[in-house]
């Protein structure tokens, strides 16, 4: 059994903005901003990396609509979430 970070249902955050890198359909922007550093999202799947099997990749649907709607599923790496809530100003 694999030692993931993150199990899925567990709500995560974005570490860091998360942009698409040209494979993410409906962002027109290859470089588009999928997910803004401190957004919520939840772990739907977890996996790895076709190219290095010791790579863990979640897929994760952030909130990005009226009332906390989930958009589409992103695949992020590890350093890509965090379970610290962001501070609020």
């Amino acid at each position: 059994m694999e030692d993931y970070q993150y199990e899925i249902g567990e709500l995560v955050y974005a570490a860091v903005d998360i942009l698409n890198d040209g494979g993410m359909p409906g962002v027109d922007d290859e470089e588009g901003l999928i997910a803004p550093a401190g957004m919520r999202g939840m772990v739907i799947q977890t996996g790895y990396a076709e190219a290095d099997e010791t790579q863990h990749v979640y897929l994760i649907r952030f909130e990005n609509g009226p009332e906390g709607a989930l958009g589409d599923p992103v695949g992020c790496l590890p350093e890509e979430l965090t379970q610290e809530e962001p501070a609020t100003t």
